[in-house]
């Protein structure tokens, strides 16, 4: 399963981004094989449809789940017609591995 998780840096130990539209980073972690990759957000420096770019990047990386602690309506309908599912975290998770775990654990909830 391919996960991307919004964050503020490059690797497993950066913190989240709650933004999802506008964070700087989508770190894509493969749970089969534990690979993970920084790719960096195209919507996260649009001035205007931030979010509709993320949602559009992320398909295009063909994610199975994406992770952050907020969608906006237009990321979260271009999201669901692509049948990515959607995951929240909250501020009691400090970095993208303590996310992880979390999902693996069936402990976040769905959007």
């Amino acid at each position: 399963m391919i996960l991307l998780i919004s964050s503020q840096g490059q690797n497993l130990e950066s913190p989240i981004e709650h933004r999802f539209g506008r964070s700087p980073w989508l770190i894509k972690y493969d749970t089969e094989t534990k690979e993970n990759q920084a790719l960096p957000n195209p919507g996260g420096r649009q001035s205007g449809g931030a979010g509709v770019a993320a949602a559009q990047f992320v398909i295009d990386q063909a994610a199975d789940v994406v992770i952050s602690g907020d969608f906006g309506p237009n990321a979260a309908n271009a999201l669901r017609a692509a049948d990515v599912k959607m995951y929240l975290f909250d501020g009691n998770l400090n970095n993208v591995d303590d996310v992880i775990d979390t999902f693996l654990e069936g402990k976040l909830p769905a959007f």
